[in-house]
């Protein structure tokens, strides 16, 4: 039996998902040993997303983005964090899985579940800087049949970038290059975040090339990694589902899955995120204790906040120094 009618049938018009949706898979099962500083890490990581992309234009509804989070069953510290920031209205979609369904699982929902018709992911030890998802959306926008950009450049195996490099060779319109483009520090910051020894990274540098392509007056280079790329939904989920017995270790599916697909595999020319590992810098966390202030100033001088403040606060001024009520 029904009484009334659903005042939800009133309304006429509900805001519209951003293009893009950038989307952090976590897991911190406890803080302590290896995940110590891992709530730390992802307050960086998610500070960063706020702090350095585009932001919502005054004059317009849209938002430039919408963040989804995808907990893979971490302990009440990361949990409660994610909801608080969910409940400021900093993260769009928070998803908590009530046991740990790997990479695997993760990108199972998200590639399926997320709105937007772009979508960025990123572990939860990505920091971002200014003009990331700019650079990245330019690849995109201008490169065709694009599968995923990361906003790194970076040396991965050429067997999961074949597709590209034979594109690359057989459009006059690319201009391709072979050399040693990346600078020593940046394949090194990045080796050292994964736990390469510096013997074994120098090793590797020395080794490796890099493959430049000049396209429309973009510049790429070809690879890209899977813990962090943009990329069309279209293409991610033509490569579903993902079938991982591990929650980590088999994430080159994703990789050797859009080259053989087709689809080609770029990073931006220039740093624009940073793998952290599992541990931050001491300018890192100088940055991350900034932010929370920050934060806190802006939650409080937005007006639904600030208005509800000063009238607790004129409430209690006329109750101890008023005598009223």
């Amino acid at each position: 039996m029904r009484i009334g009618q659903n005042p939800a049938k009133s309304i006429d018009h509900v805001p519209q998902p951003a293009r893009v949706t950038i989307a952090v898979v976590t897991y911190a099962p406890f803080l302590s040993g290896y995940y110590a500083q891992s709530l730390e890490v992802l307050k960086a990581c998610l500070g960063s997303i706020w702090q350095n992309s585009p932001h919502r234009d005054a004059d317009s509804d849209s938002a430039p983005y919408d963040l989804m989070v995808f907990d893979n069953a971490s302990c009440p510290e990361v949990r409660q964090y994610l909801l608080d920031a969910h409940k400021q209205g900093l993260i769009q979609y928070l998803v908590l899985s009530d046991r740990n369904q790997g990479k695997g699982g993760a990108w199972n929902t998200i590639f399926q579940g997320a709105p937007g018709e772009v979508i960025v992911y990123a572990d939860s030890d990505v920091h971002f800087s200014p003009g990331w998802l700019e650079h990245s959306l330019q690849i995109l926008d201008t490169f065709p049949n694009v599968g995923m950009v990361t906003a790194l450049p970076l040396r991965t195996p050429e067997k999961y970038y074949t597709n590209t490099l034979e594109w690359a060779q057989n459009t006059p319109d690319a201009y391709l290059e072979k050399g040693q483009f990346v600078a020593w520090e940046i394949f090194k910051q990045h080796t050292d975040s994964v736990g390469v020894s510096a013997e074994k990274s120098r090793e590797w540098f020395q080794e490796s090339i890099d493959w430049r392509i000049q396209y429309q007056d973009v510049c790429a280079y070809m690879g890209a990694a899977h813990f962090q790329f943009t990329a069309q939904k279209e293409a991610l989920q033509s490569v579903l589902p993902f079938k991982m017995d591990r929650p980590m270790g088999q994430v080159r599916s994703l990789d050797q899955k859009l080259n053989d697909a087709g689809y080609l595999r770029l990073t931006t020319c220039e740093p624009f995120v940073k793998h952290m590992g599992n541990r931050l810098d001491s300018a890192q966390e100088e940055i991350n204790s900034s932010w929370s202030t920050n934060t806190r100033k802006r939650l409080a001088n937005s007006p639904p906040i600030r208005r509800s403040l000063l009238w607790v606060y004129d409430r209690i001024f006329r109750l101890y120094f008023e005598g009223v009520e």
